[in-house]
């Protein structure tokens, strides 16, 4: 089960793939500067992952204009990851959890994914400036898509 509400959010440095290369993403980097989504998905290059990270990405501004990143961590490669996000037009970051770690730290690593080896559950995680979780869900199946509207209300309450 996820890590809760109220707990310290673990740091983490995982690696992005931009056009320039690859980049190191933290947690910390927001730390007393922007709340952060941490949106934990399956697998690059699948059906409901693809539909969630374009519905994100199509949404974007709705969650800068709430004081957020929106980064998501699946444990695909770095290159996957970017030749995903090209294809399907994603613009949000994501962040390559490859030796699972991140997901450990979370608690929402999935030993078998459909007989395929440990994958990331797909969770979101909504995690203040202070770095402490104040949202905090991982859906009942990976196929199921988190309470969207729920992160942006915990965010909206956040502001004020």
């Amino acid at each position: 089960m996820a890590l809760s509400v109220g707990s310290k959010a673990p740091d983490f440095t995982l690696k992005s793939k931009t056009a320039n290369g690859l980049r190191d993403i933290s947690l910390s980097a927001n730390s007393g500067k922007k709340n952060t989504v941490l949106l934990f998905f399956p697998l690059a290059f699948t059906g409901v992952c693809t539909l969630e990270m374009c519905d994100v990405s199509a949404g974007l501004n709705g969650y800068s204009d709430l004081d957020a990143e929106v980064i998501a961590v699946s444990v695909d490669s770095p290159f996957a990851q970017e030749a995903w996000a090209l294809k399907e037009n994603i613009g949000i970051t994501l962040a390559s959890d490859l030796n699972k770690t991140t997901a450990k730290n979370y608690d929402v690593l999935l030993d078998d994914l459909a007989g395929i080896g440990s994958a990331s559950a797909r969770a979101a995680f909504v995690i203040d400036k202070s770095g402490v979780i104040q949202y905090a869900e991982q859906t009942p199946t990976p196929k199921d898509l988190p309470d969207f509207d729920a992160v942006k209300a915990k965010l909206a309450a956040l502001r004020s």
